[in-house]
């Protein structure tokens, strides 16, 4: 980029004629406007459908709809899935919609608000507890969730009390009876979280995308909601286990397998593998032995399918729209994660980090705080790790990074399929060259549906350790942006970085500013702050050090070997039409098997029923959605030859990514290095307020629970104690913590 383009650029940016977005005709605005209202109804109007279930108006309405249709070809199920499960389906339609429309301002990020303010996602309420950290908005939605679980026990709890009353039974029946009901309710409302329990681990559902809710965050709602979930259907089994003792008859009661009604052993059977889901799944458990964690969370496919025979199919449409899209978005990381995929170059760096590589076609995008989950087939079939990718989207259109810390087993057998400069100057290099191959599956990338980093002109980025890699991926981004002109807010931007040791500051090295940008001082004011804590002083040879890798591999590349770009948070057009053929496949099998087979031969096991109407969930997403599918895939195999890089043919990695810079740490970079000290945040926050006044400035944090935790109070302590004239800290989280 010649000097006079980089001054027009300046120049544009100086007048604000560079816009973060650009403007969009009448229409479109309108309509998306018009998208985003109807969503909002139909939300509002579905949610406090639930909220109010228990309540006499909302009893009613519910009767008299059931009587209304019960007529119709599907039945009872059909009015329940009309009224629970279609809204689900229906906004993600419409989301779809919207997102097609608004295309690529999603990339932009959103235009600065003209005034600091506060906001409900990014102002962390609560620092410490049981919940971590937890910002405003997801407060009000834990209370919300916490009123609406102690208002509706209550009222069903009020609604028995006025049916025992009309019964004349002795007291020993009646507690009976009282029990019973009680755990009743206790599942119907359940039930009713189990809605919302799989939304959040749908990696690519469009309704995650829609509220830019990356894969990390939804997670955390899925953990307390599972929490939520299991504990109402464990009481659920106490209460009627306690009352069927009282009874005499728990044996048998427990065994029983109604065919009209509730099939009792189904239930017991689903709510064991719940359990042994939601013990393997508590802290102690998961940190000590995380495969164990990892394997009995299959155990969700014994816990649906035995609900759906426990509650019969009218029963379970309850909770089928939210499952449904679970089993899409499932079924579809499946076929991608079948994809072997190239490994451009794998290096191993002295302070125990591997970088790999990997090849991926130019129609799959990704933004600069994305993860992948990546499997290498040599260490293990059956384990997928999460990495923050380390690479911007504008380094190269064919390949994506990631750094990986050597922590753990899997790491450092990893770390050991890299072969050494000896080993590969050897008489058996072609031997090597063959069994260091390493054979990976990635699925992903997964994360915010927009450029989180560019929502912000003041930026602070706050890393521990191998945290660094996706703020390495941020400030590629940004130093392209700014070369090539394209619309970048972020115009100050201050890295502070915690490390235990020096070895890991030539880490930075890895992004060769001068190289992306020669110029970009003159637009982007950058700083960083380092600090080493576990050294007192620097070595003699620090000031130049330069980062070298120890082992490193190049791999030849092919063109049919990047990753698939079948995954939900891909090309919208495909990702829309797979959803909405499934569910049109659901309704015409559901249809079919009403008209042909229950209807005429009069089926009425609840358990049966249940069980086909699981079936059609499966049949359409095989079926319907798997022709989509196959039809995404030969898409993606016509397009994706003919947009590689020529580069890709020879896996040069020099063509496909920047060489190393050669400057030291201190010689490429604004940077301040500090030894045996840890950041002090509240000085550097009380400096940055004086320094740039009334703004909004983005805090990300990338690294372990206890930093995340110190610089959230900090946050949240600037901003409680916040006069006219200073900053605005927006506290948002980068860790994938389960």
């Amino acid at each position: 980029m010649d000097e006079h383009s980089v001054n027009e650029t300046l120049l544009l940016q100086k007048e604000g004629l560079v816009n973060v977005s650009k403007k969009m005709p009448f229409f479109i605005s309108s309509v998306k406007w018009t998208l985003r209202v109807v969503m909002w109804v139909i939300f509002i109007i579905w949610a406090a459908f639930i909220f109010m279930f228990p309540s006499d108006f909302v009893g009613d309405l519910l009767e008299k709809w059931i009587l209304a249709t019960n007529g119709t070809l599907f039945g009872i199920a059909g009015s329940t899935f009309m009224l629970f499960s279609a809204p689900i389906l229906l906004m993600a339609f419409l989301g779809f919609a919207y997102l097609s429309i608004s295309g690529e301002e999603q990339s932009h990020g959103k235009k600065a608000s003209r005034y600091p303010g506060f906001r409900l996602k990014t102002f962390p309420l609560f620092v410490q507890g049981p919940f971590g950290v937890v910002s405003a908005a997801e407060s009000i939605g834990i209370v919300i969730f916490i009123t609406y679980v102690i208002w509706a026990f209550c009222k069903e709890t009020s609604n028995n009390l006025n049916l025992l009353a009309l019964l004349d039974l002795p007291s020993k029946e009646k507690c009976a009876w009282m029990l019973r009901h009680t755990g009743l309710r206790l599942g119907l409302i359940g039930l009713f979280c189990l809605i919302f329990l799989f939304l959040p681990v749908a990696r690519g559902s469009i309704l995650l995308r829609l509220v830019d809710i990356p894969f990390e965050h939804a997670t955390r709602y899925h953990v307390w909601l599972g929490h939520l979930t299991m504990s109402l259907f464990t009481l659920h089994g106490i209460f009627y286990i306690i009352g069927w003792s009282v009874e005499g008859r728990l044996i048998h009661k427990l065994l029983e397998w109604k065919n009209v009604g509730i099939a009792n052993l189904a239930g017991v059977i689903s709510l064991l593998a719940g359990l042994c889901m939601w013990i393997t799944s508590l802290p102690g458990v998961r940190r000590l032995n995380f495969e164990l964690f990892f394997y009995t969370h299959q155990l969700y496919v014994v816990f649906v399918v035995f609900l759906a025979l426990h509650v019969g199919d009218f029963v379970f449409s309850f909770a089928a729209g939210s499952i449904f899209l679970f089993m899409l978005d499932r079924f579809l990381r499946f076929f991608q994660s079948r994809r072997t995929v190239d490994v451009l170059s794998a290096r191993s760096f002295p302070c125990g980090t591997l970088e790999l590589v990997l090849s991926k076609p130019a129609n799959l995008h990704y933004n600069a705080l994305s993860w992948i989950f990546l499997q290498v087939r040599e260490l293990s079939w059956l384990q997928w790790h999460p990495f923050s990718v380390s690479s911007s989207p504008r380094d190269g259109k064919n390949h994506l990074a990631i750094l990986i810390k050597v922590l753990g087993d899997w790491t450092a057998k990893l770390e050991g399929r890299i072969p050494t400069d000896d080993e590969k100057k050897s008489e058996i290099e072609p031997l090597l060259q063959s069994s260091s191959r390493l054979t990976v599956s990635v699925e992903g990338p997964y994360g915010h549906e927009s450029s989180h980093h560019l929502t912000y002109e003041n930026l602070v980025l706050i890393a521990g350790g191998i945290g660094i890699s996706p703020f390495l991926a941020i400030l590629s981004d940004v130093l392209h942006r700014i070369n090539e002109g394209t619309p970048c807010l972020p115009k100050n931007i201050v890295i502070i970085w915690a490390v235990k040791t020096s070895n890991e500051l030539p880490l930075l090295q890895t992004v060769d500013m001068e190289s992306i940008c020669p110029n970009f001082s003159d637009s982007l004011n950058l700083e960083i702050l380092t600090y080493v804590t576990r050294e007192s002083e620097p070595s003699l040879e620090e000031g130049s050090k330069i980062i070298e890798p120890v082992n490193s591999s190049t791999f030849a590349a092919s063109k049919h070997h990047g990753i698939s770009v079948l995954v939900g948070t891909g090309n919208i057009l495909w990702s829309g039409t797979y959803v909405v053929a499934s569910t049109i496949g659901f309704i015409i099998t559901v249809a079919l098997l009403d008209i042909f087979y229950i209807n005429p031969y009069n089926v009425s096991y609840w358990w049966y029923k249940g069980l086909l109407f699981l079936a059609c969930m499966v049949v359409s997403t095989l079926i319907f959605g798997g022709l989509v599918i196959c039809l995404w895939h030969i898409w993606e195999r016509k397009t994706g030859i003919n947009e590689y890089e020529d580069t890709s043919e020879n896996g040069n990695l020099q063509q496909t990514k920047p060489i190393l810079n050669k400057k030291s740490v201190q010689e490429q970079y604004f940077t301040t290095i500090r030894y045996g000290q840890r950041p002090d945040f509240r000085d550097v926050f009380e400096s940055m307020s004086d320094r740039w006044g009334n703004v909004d400035i983005g805090v990300i944090v990338c690294g372990p629970p206890s930093l995340q935790t110190s610089v959230a109070k900090e946050c949240r302590t600037q901003n409680l104690k916040r006069r006219g004239n200073d900053a605005i800290f927006h506290f948002n989280s980068h860790s994938f913590d389960l």
